[in-house]
């Protein structure tokens, strides 16, 4: 599963990409292409856990991250990155909302709304083109042959049609598990999650002007939306140690940079959340779909932890922070054992037991 990077030019969002990243772009990069790349989950429940164990290994998790070509008249007008986007999972839209003679906007001035808006009508029309393409071949084929399943997939695109019309996108349609099946393979963008990171200047952090403009919106749209300063990350990302860095942060009196609600946000998009194994071997974060059951989080480590599931050890972040080590959660009565039935919650700590 990936989240797809998606923006207007000049609005950051490669420099975003390169950080979280690590890409490197050379003269020669294709910029016509989309730019692959893995970002860590920056969750300081890890570092904390690092700490407490001190583990000979540790190893983060990771999302799938893909820089799209950028958003412009020539590539809307070939239709191509809208097949980019279609191919991703969710959508992260960079917008420019920082203020810099030295670095043009396409439309002259900067007015992140106005940018939303154009970005979100162009995805919203690409949807509906779709539609009635497909209408007219289905309105063609049951004129020759009634068909009950063709039938209810036309009823439901015409659905999905007028609510399109209507300016809104399809992730505020609720959908029935048949009607999710049918459509499964069709390139609807406005389905997807979709996540706004405003790129504001580095001074511009405490404002939330814009953030409060938009937040009635993003509730009715079911759009997530965050500040990041590219400009600053930049900044911190080249910083040498992390002592450094906790520094850096600390003087601008900021708890963690923007990148580690960014991928917080990102797994949210793509409906997954965290659990950890802990120990003094190693510490790990896994990634594992929401409601997903524990030998559904075991077959995450190992298809044969699935396979030959006994019992899941289960125990909570917060509950480990407060006894201080397992010793002490024992004592507390606040180490679980479950069994297959169990619902993985976020950020549980589990250690699995199964015979294969």
């Amino acid at each position: 599963m990936k989240i797809g990077i998606i923006g207007l030019p000049q609005t950051g969002k490669k420099t975003l990409f390169q950080i979280l990243t690590g890409h490197v772009f050379t003269e020669h990069s294709d910029q016509k292409k989309p730019a692959m790349g893995m970002a860590d989950i920056i969750d300081q429940r890890f570092d904390t856990l690092v700490q407490m164990y001190k583990p000979k290994k540790q190893v983060r998790a990771k999302i799938d991250l893909e820089l799209l070509p950028k958003l412009e008249k020539e590539s809307i007008a070939r239709g191509d990155i809208f097949k980019d986007i279609a191919d991703v999972d969710g959508v992260c839209h960079v917008v420019r909302a920082f203020e810099d003679e030295a670095i043009y906007h396409v439309d002259g001035s900067i007015d992140p709304v106005r940018d939303i808006d154009m970005v979100g009508g162009e995805l919203i029309l690409h949807d509906l083109l779709f539609i009635e393409k497909r209408l007219e071949r289905l309105e063609a084929q049951m004129k020759k042959l009634k068909d009950e399943k063709q039938q209810k997939e036309h009823d439901m695109l015409v659905r999905f049609r007028e609510h399109l019309e209507k300016e809104q996108p399809l992730r505020l349609l609720a959908l029935s598990p048949d009607e999710d099946m049918l459509i499964r393979s069709y390139p609807f963008i406005t389905l997807k999650q979709m996540i706004l990171a405003l790129n504001v200047a580095d001074d511009g952090l405490g404002d939330m002007s814009i953030i409060e403009k938009l937040r009635t919106r993003c509730d009715t749209e079911k759009m997530e939306v965050m500040q990041v300063s590219a400009k600053m990350e930049a900044e911190i990302a080249a910083l040498e140690s992390e002592a450094e860095r906790r520094e850096f942060l600390k003087d601008l009196g900021i708890d963690e940079p923007a990148l580690g609600q960014l991928t917080r946000l990102c797994l949210k998009a793509l409906g997954l959340m965290s659990f950890f194994t802990v120990g003094e071997d190693e510490v790990r974060q896994w990634l594992v779909r929401k409601n997903a059951t524990a030998p559904e989080a075991a077959g995450a480590i190992h298809s044969d932890l699935q396979r030959g599931f006994i019992r899941a050890e289960v125990f909570k972040y917060d509950d480990l922070l407060a006894h201080k080590n397992e010793a002490g959660l024992k004592a507390a009565g606040k180490l679980y054992l479950k069994g297959k039935d169990y619902i993985v919650e976020e950020g549980d700590i589990l250690n699995i037991r199964f015979k294969v």
